[in-house]
């Protein structure tokens, strides 16, 4: 709980840094955020080569887990089912136009939102691809926010399916932080595993007919 309190309070300060306008130039542009995303990473990447049981915990992990990736992504397209059976109710009445297809393909994004909001844009338009974009940064800053809640209420796997292609970078550092050095190699696998699977079933879904 700590940990997710500390993580909020930089965000919140982060926030109010930047609407005050007081920030300099050069720590607002992209390339410095890509230089902390570096630092992050060096950061891990130092922990895990100082860790002499790191070879013995990678080995002692299930090899079952190797299929952790499917069960996430049939788990978000679970959760995007639930989201359009809300969708078509009272609930968000808003949004009944919207086809399951539509849930099952932002859904797909799995935090890479760059990538499946262009093409959920090129295939679905404007309106949907601004849903995805905001839906998969919801999804990437929730696993940043909440890692430690998730881990300690679902178990150490939980923050690593909650975030999805961004297990490999952004959000390595803090599931590394709370789970332990241990899970480093499943977290980098399940990046890359579900980020290589975002444009093919993006593209899969939007191209069905609802």
């Amino acid at each position: 709980m700590k940990g997710s309190l500390i993580v909020v309070a930089f965000f919140v300060l982060g926030l109010l840094a930047g609407r005050s306008g007081c920030m300099p130039s050069w720590a607002t542009g992209s390339g410095t955020s890509f230089v902390a995303l570096c630092a992050l990473l060096l950061c891990v990447g130092t922990g895990i080569g100082l860790n002499p049981d790191m070879k013995s915990d990678i080995k002692s992990l299930n090899p079952r887990l190797a299929f952790l990736p499917v069960a996430t992504i049939v788990g978000s397209w679970m959760g995007a089912m639930v989201a359009f059976l809300l969708m078509k109710s009272d609930v968000c009445s808003f949004l009944q136009h919207r086809d399951l297809t539509d849930c099952l393909a932002i859904d797909s994004g799995f935090a890479y939102y760059s990538l499946s909001s262009i093409f959920i844009t090129e295939y679905r338009g404007a309106e949907l691809g601004t849903i995805a974009l905001l839906a998969n940064i919801i999804r990437e800053m929730i696993t940043l926010l909440l890692t430690p809640l998730l881990a300690k209420w679902f178990g150490p796997l939980a923050p690593i399916s909650a975030g999805g292609a961004t297990t490999m970078d952004t959000t390595l550092p803090i599931i590394t932080q709370t789970i332990g050095q241990r899970y480093v190699a499943l977290s980098i696998y399940h990046g890359f595993a579900t980020d290589f699977t975002v444009p093919f079933i993006v593209t899969l879904w939007c191209t069905i007919a609802a």
